[in-house]
C-alpha cells in the first residue's frame, strides 16, 4: 500500500509540472447550444422531407391503381368489342341479314300453344 502511495505522489509531482491549456467553458458552451439548435433543425428539414416523399408516394399509388383500373375496364371493352365482330363476320359467312321488316303471327286464345292454362 505504500508503494502504491509512493508511486502517486511522485506522478502527482510531474503532473503538476506540465501545464495544460485553459479552457474557455462560456465558448464550450455556446458552441454546444448552436450546434444542437443546427442538429434540431436539420432534423426537422429531413423529418419534413421524409414526410413529403411518403406523401407522393401515396399519391402516385392512388394514380397508379386509377390508371389499372381504367387499364382493366379497357381490356374488357376491348374483349366484347372482338366478340361482336367475331360474331358479325360469323353471321356474315353463314349468309345472315338484318332484319328490316317483322311480322308478327297473332295467336287465338283457343289455340293448343298457349300454354298458362295448363291444369
Amino acid at each position: 500500500m505504500t508503494a502504491i502511495f509512493l508511486s502517486y505522489r511522485t506522478i502527482s509531482r510531474k503532473i503538476t509540472a506540465v501545464n495544460l491549456p485553459r479552457l474557455d467553458w462560456k465558448l464550450i458552451y455556446c458552441l454546444s447550444i448552436v450546434i444542437s439548435l443546427f442538429l434540431m433543425v436539420f432534423y426537422v428539414y429531413l423529418v419534413h422531407q421524409l414526410t413529403q416523399g411518403a406523401f407522393l408516394i401515396k399519391n402516385y399509388n392512388k394514380i397508379i391503381s386509377g390508371l389499372l383500373e381504367e387499364k382493366r375496364g379497357l381490356e374488357t371493352d376491348f374483349a366484347k368489342a372482338e366478340f361482336l365482330e367475331n360474331a358479325r363476320e360469323r353471321a356474315g359467312e353463314m349468309s345472315f341479314e338484318k332484319m328490316v321488316n317483322v311480322k308478327y303471327v297473332h295467336i287465338l286464345d283457343k289455340s293448343i300453344a298457349k300454354t298458362d292454362q295448363i291444369k
